[in-house]
């Protein structure tokens, strides 16, 4: 018991601290990809992408932090440990989040009902407005179509 403790209190055998928000967007965002039951290839490409392009990761790193991410998120009760720290981020930083959100919910140019309430709850726990989530979603939707 101690040594799971103390796992849970240092950082992962890939080497990313658990308080990391790069490794707490990407657990969100596989979450995000396969909350309606299915994760489409276009999701993964998605989720890859917006990993890459804002955290100005290479194809091995990006592809550690999604395997990390995976193993998180399958470990999680709920998506606190994802969002404590998140919401202390500046204004642009938890707005990202939630435009990385989106573009994995119109990765397949669908938005299910659950993806909408995942990204609904995850931009009310980091503490973006409704009107910005609701700003992204519209920018990403049109942009997917």
């Amino acid at each position: 018991m101690f040594e799971a403790l103390n796992r849970l209190f240092s950082k992962s055998e890939t080497g990313h601290n658990l308080h990391d928000p790069r490794l707490s967007v990407a657990a969100l965002l596989v979450h995000l990809a396969a909350i309606d039951g299915t994760v489409k290839p276009e999701e993964k490409v998605a989720i890859r992408s917006a990993l890459q392009d804002y955290y100005d990761l290479s194809d091995s790193e990006v592809e550690r932090l999604v395997a990390e991410a995976t193993r998180r998120d399958a470990d999680a009760v709920d998506f606190y440990q994802f969002t404590s720290g998140l919401s202390s981020l500046d204004d642009e930083e938890r707005i990202e989040i939630v435009r990385m959100m989106w573009q994995v919910v119109f990765a397949d140019n669908k938005n299910h009902e659950l993806e909408d309430n995942m990204v609904w709850r995850i931009a009310e726990l980091i503490g973006v407005s409704t009107r910005d989530r609701n700003i992204l979603r519209n920018q990403m939707a049109h942009k997917g179509a």
